[in-house]
C-alpha cells in the first residue's frame, strides 16, 4: 500500500484551542508514516504549527480569518475588514486547489458540520469535490466533546443531515463516561453508527510523583492564566486583586497573561501590581505544564486544552469559564467536571475577588479525585482514519 495522505482543514477564529486539537491528531497521524497537509484558516501561531512542522506535518496557510470580538459578531480578514464574496472566492479557490493537488485519502473538517457554520462557502464544495472524486476519500469529522446550545430550531438535524451525507467518522474528542456527544447534540442518535468517541486529545502528560499519581504541592505557587489571553483581562485583574483575600497570600502567585492579551491591558495589570512582592506577571512560559504540575491552585479560564493539561495532571483548579455572547460551551464542560469534584466552577457572571479568593482556598484542601480519563484521543483518532482507508482500499 502506498503512503496515504490526510487532508486537515481547521479554522481558529478567536483562541487556539482548535488548531492545537487538529494538529495534536495531524502529529499523530504524521507518526504513523501518513502525510497530513493541514489547511489551517486562522491567524498564524507559529508555537503551535512551527511544532507540528517539526513532526512532519505539511502547513498549508489560507488567507487567514478571525473573530471581530470576543461575541463572534463578524468575520474579518488579515486587514480587518469583514470577509466578503471576493474573499470567499479566493480563499474557496485556494482550498480546492490544494485538495486537487494533494489527491487525499481521507479529508478531515475541524468542527463542521457541528459548528463554523460561517465558512459553509468552502467547505460544502470541498465535501461535494471529495464526494464527487472517482476513488472517494474518506470524510471524517474532528469534533470536540461539547458543542454551543445557542443554536437555531431545526439547526441541529440539518447538522446531523449534512453528517449523513457525505460522512464516514464523526470523532468526537472526548470520553462518554463523563460528557457523552449526546449531552449537547440532541440530534446525535441520529448519526449514532457514525460516531466514535475517541477519548480526549491532549499531548500534556499523565500524573506523575507520589503513588497515587499526584505531585506534592506543599509549597506550591498559585498559578493564574488565560490561555491566549484575548479575553482574559478580568479575570486576571480579580486573580490579583484576590491574593490579598487568600489564606494563600503568602506564597508566590504567578499571572500568566498569553500573547493575545492587549498591551493596554498587559499594562494595566502591572499597574494594579506594583509594589507588591510574591506576585509576577508575565506574557508566556514554554515551561507551562511544569508549572501546572507543580502549582498548588490553578486558576483559568475553562478551554478544551487548559482543563485537558489540568485534568491529566490532576492538579487543584478553579475555572472561570468564558461565557460571553451566549458562549456556554466552557461552562457545560465545567459543570459536569466540577460535579465529579474534579474542579471548582466560578460562573463568569459572579466573577469578584472576594469569591474567587474563596474558591482558590476551598480546592487548596480538597484536591480532585482519581478518576479513569482517556486522554489518547489523538491516537485513537488517528488509528480510526487509518482503519477507514485501508478499509475502503480492501473495497476497492
Amino acid at each position: 500500500m502506498t503512503t496515504p495522505t490526510v487532508l486537515i482543514h481547521v479554522q481558529h477564529l478567536l483562541g487556539i484551542g482548535h488548531l492545537k486539537r487538529a494538529l495534536a491528531v495531524a502529529v499523530a497521524l504524521a507518526e504513523r508514516g501518513v502525510r497530513v497537509v493541514a489547511a489551517s484558516g486562522g491567524e498564524p501561531v507559529p508555537l503551535v504549527e512551527d511544532a507540528a512542522a517539526t513532526s512532519g506535518v505539511e502547513i498549508v496557510r489560507l488567507p487567514a480569518a478571525r473573530a471581530a470580538d470576543e461575541s463572534f459578531s463578524a468575520v474579518l480578514d488579515a486587514n480587518g475588514k469583514p470577509i466578503n464574496d471576493e474573499w470567499k472566492a479566493n480563499r474557496r479557490a485556494a482550498l480546492l486547489q490544494l485538495f486537487e493537488t494533494t489527491q487525499p485519502d481521507a479529508v478531515i473538517t475541524e468542527m463542521y458540520p457541528f459548528g463554523r457554520r460561517p465558512f459553509r462557502f468552502e467547505l460544502q464544495p470541498l465535501l461535494e469535490a471529495a464526494q464527487a472524486r472517482a476513488v472517494r476519500p474518506v470524510i471524517a469529522c474532528s469534533v470536540r466533546d461539547v458543542l454551543v446550545a445557542k443554536q437555531k430550531p431545526g439547526r441541529a438535524e440539518e447538522m446531523a443531515a449534512t453528517a449523513r451525507s457525505y460522512y464516514d467518522l464523526v470523532l468526537v474528542h472526548g470520553d462518554p463516561a463523563l460528557i457523552p456527544f449526546a449531552t449537547t447534540f440532541p440530534a446525535a442518535s441520529a448519526i449514532a453508527d457514525l460516531i466514535r468517541h475517541t477519548g480526549y486529545v491532549t499531548d500534556a502528560p499523565a500524573a506523575a510523583g507520589n503513588e497515587d499519581g499526584t505531585q506534592d504541592r506543599t509549597l506550591g505557587e498559585v498559578l493564574v492564566s488565560a490561555g491566549g489571553g484575548a479575553v482574559g483581562f478580568a479575570l486576571l485583574a480579580a486573580a490579583i486583586e484576590a491574593r490579598s483575600l487568600s489564606r494563600l497570600r503568602q506564597r508566590n502567585w504567578r499571572i500568566i497573561a498569553g500573547a493575545n492579551l492587549p498591551e493596554s491591558q498587559f499594562m494595566a495589570l502591572a499597574a494594579r501590581m506594583m509594589g507588591t512582592d510574591g506576585i509576577v506577571l508575565e506574557r508566556f512560559r514554554p515551561d507551562f505544564r511544569d508549572l501546572l504540575a507543580r502549582c498548588r491552585v490553578s486558576v483559568s479560564q475553562g478551554g478544551y486544552n487548559t482543563v485537558l493539561e489540568i485534568l491529566a495532571s490532576r492538579t487543584p483548579a478553579v475555572i472561570v469559564p468564558f461565557a460571553t455572547g451566549g458562549e456556554d460551551e466552557q461552562t457545560t464542560r465545567a459543570q459536569r467536571l466540577a460535579e465529579k469534584g474534579l474542579l471548582a466552577l466560578l460562573p463568569e457572571r459572579d466573577l469578584s475577588p472576594e469569591r474567587l479568593a474563596m474558591a482558590i482556598d476551598r480546592m487548596a484542601e480538597n484536591p480532585p479525585p482519581a478518576v479513569a480519563i482517556a486522554f489518547d484521543g489523538a491516537a485513537q483518532s488517528a488509528r480510526l482514519v487509518l482503519d477507514a482507508i485501508a478499509a475502503r482500499a480492501t473495497v476497492r
